[in-house]
């Protein structure tokens, strides 16, 4: 009887000790949260490649300013979208299209009430350094000899078609247009390899990362087309109050300011 009561006694003793150092631990948090992969306090943003420079910058600025890390994720959605299912916090897109197409792929994700948009960037003409072809407005694109690549897709749906037929000129460039891809990072790659490409329509926005092979030439202000950057929580966030403080940190004017030094109007 001794015997059996003395070992119920070191079981006790084991388990509520064990059970105290293991709360300890979790700083009196629920095992739940403790064993969280996002309790680590890290506000986790994915998108598309075109926004990453603006959206980056600022989020250094927020970490710097309120102690909080962001880590944003970038590039074509197949890359990231098996991790941000896990732990996303904030989705954005490249344009208003973009994001609803997302929503419409991944409905459980995004929460749609969050959603708001963030500047708007304008289209325009890539080239060569130093232009050799002579282009200096939409008409030069359906001139003989000039090679065009197109991404057909990645916000950029349409774009050029949008531009053309407004002056008529969908005929001639579609005839010129050399490579068709569906991101901006496979034209980024098609452009530094083959250098017989000469001209991209795209947004303005990316000179600004590419001015290392690119020059701009922008369209006149009644040519321009632009599209919008949106940006939302995502409904599986379990830190949606600090997401939010970020986004609406991107809509203060000092952000507005970094999206306009990367090419956003």
């Amino acid at each position: 009887m001794r015997k059996t009561v003395f070992l119920a006694t070191l079981l006790l003793f084991f388990f509520t000790t064990t059970g105290m150092s293991a709360y300890a631990k979790m700083d009196g948090k629920p095992a739940s949260q403790a064993n969280s992969s996002k309790s680590d306090q890290v506000i986790r943003v994915y998108g598309p490649g075109g926004p990453l420079g603006p959206i980056k910058e600022a989020a250094e600025h927020f970490s710097a300013e309120t102690g909080m890390k962001v880590e944003v994720t970038a590039g074509p959605e197949s890359k990231w979208i098996g991790q941000a299912k896990q732990d996303a916090d904030i989705i954005f897109g490249g344009s208003e299209y973009m994001l609803q197409d997302f929503i419409f792929h991944y409905p459980e994700m995004i929460d749609t009430k969050s959603r708001t948009e963030l500047y708007t960037r304008a289209a325009g003409i890539l080239v060569r350094k130093g232009n050799p072809k002579k282009i200096e407005k939409l008409e030069d694109l359906t001139k003989k000899g000039v090679k065009i690549i197109d991404v057909n897709g990645a916000g950029q749906l349409g774009l050029w078609e949008d531009l053309a037929g407004r002056k008529g000129l969908i005929g001639g460039i579609t005839q010129n247009i050399n490579v068709s891809v569906k991101s901006s990072a496979e034209a980024i790659e098609r452009w530094k390899s083959n250098s017989s490409l000469d001209a991209w329509i795209t947004y303005e926005s990316w000179h600004y990362r590419l001015q290392d092979v690119t020059d701009l030439v922008e369209l006149p202000e009644e040519e321009k087309l632009y599209r919008g950057t949106p940006i939302a929580l995502t409904k599986i966030t379990d830190q949606k109050k600090e997401a939010q403080q970020f986004i609406d940190y991107l809509k203060t004017e000092k952000s507005h300011q970094i999206f306009q030094k990367w090419g956003w109007k």
